[in-house]
């Protein structure tokens, strides 16, 4: 099943809801918080991704493909982050924010503020960045907060083969998500539609 355009999120949205209520079995108690990986190398982790796949969010609803995060090491607590994509209309949207780690045991739970977005203003706050899962060569990675109410898939390359698919399924799944909640991200170059990960 391939979906394209707004229409497709708010169907996709619309399956996802439904499907979490089929008592989909879960590796992880969706009751326990996300736990972040036992160590996150910032230094490695910086850099450029591409936004694979993730659980809509209100901001996010403007981007029609090509989603991307810039991270950049400001100091020992801070890192720099600049989101951009293309909209629905053709044009080129971004953000800028600052990420301040608070978990200085792994490095992997992050506060990340916006200026001028409600309820992400300050620089100082609970974690809504945990960084979940890190592959071994730091190609992709898993993103959520600890509700899992978000959640971010991350590849250093916009192309994916079944296999990779299937690997980011069965961590999301390891990780306490419902595969269905979590849609695929258009990339110029990867995937040209939307569908829920389950799905893949």
């Amino acid at each position: 099943m391939k979906w394209s355009g707004k229409s497709a999120i708010v169907t996709a949205v619309l399956c996802c809801a439904l499907s979490g209520l089929s008592g989909t079995a879960q590796a992880a108690p969706i009751w326990e918080p996300l736990q972040p990986v036992q160590s996150l190398d910032v230094g490695r982790y910086v850099g450029d991704w591409y936004q694979l796949a993730a659980v809509p969010q209100p901001f996010n609803l403007m981007c029609a493909k090509d989603t991307q995060a810039r991270y950049e090491v400001l100091d020992a607590s801070n890192v720099s982050v600049r989101n951009t994509c293309t909209t629905w209309t053709g044009q080129q949207g971004g953000i800028v924010g600052n990420a301040r780690v608070i978990d200085l045991v792994t490095n992997a739970q992050l506060h990340v503020s916006f200026p001028g977005v409600p309820t992400q203003e300050g620089l100082d706050g609970p974690p809504n960045y945990i960084v979940t899962y890190i592959a071994d060569d730091y190609s992709w990675a898993l993103v959520g907060d600890p509700l899992r109410l978000s959640g971010f898939v991350l590849s250093r390359s916009p192309v994916v083969d079944a296999a990779g698919w299937s690997e980011i399924r069965r961590v999301a799944e390891a990780q306490g998500y419902n595969a269905c909640t979590i849609l695929t991200s258009p990339t110029t170059e990867g995937v040209q539609d939307v569908q829920p990960l389950c799905f893949k």
